[in-house]
């Protein structure tokens, strides 16, 4: 009868490989960038709003050519242009 060695080392002793990779990788996407996305999708959607039911969703809640208004229109636009960065930084550091 055929016998299969033991292995030298219980692998329930070793850490997994999967996770110890996984603790020391940072994270895919800041804080920057998630504020920038939340910003494009509200950006998205009010203009969606405004293509398909003529319904400008940010001048209704704070009221057409106020501040606040121009303040969210203002910050959609910034996120837009951290996002051309992001994507443009991603794609240089792909070609390396």
């Amino acid at each position: 009868m055929a016998t299969i060695n033991a292995p030298t080392m219980d692998r329930r002793t070793m850490p997994d490989r999967r996770v110890a990779v996984r603790s020391h990788q940072r994270s895919a996407m800041s804080a920057m960038d998630y504020i920038a996305m939340a910003l494009l999708i509200i950006g998205g959607l009010n203009w969606g709003m405004v293509g398909l039911f003529n319904v400008d969703m940010v001048a209704t809640l704070f009221g057409p050519g106020s501040a606040l208004t121009r303040v969210v229109y203002v910050l959609v636009g910034i996120a837009a242009l951290y996002s051309v960065y992001t994507t443009a930084k991603m794609a240089s550091s792909k070609r390396t």
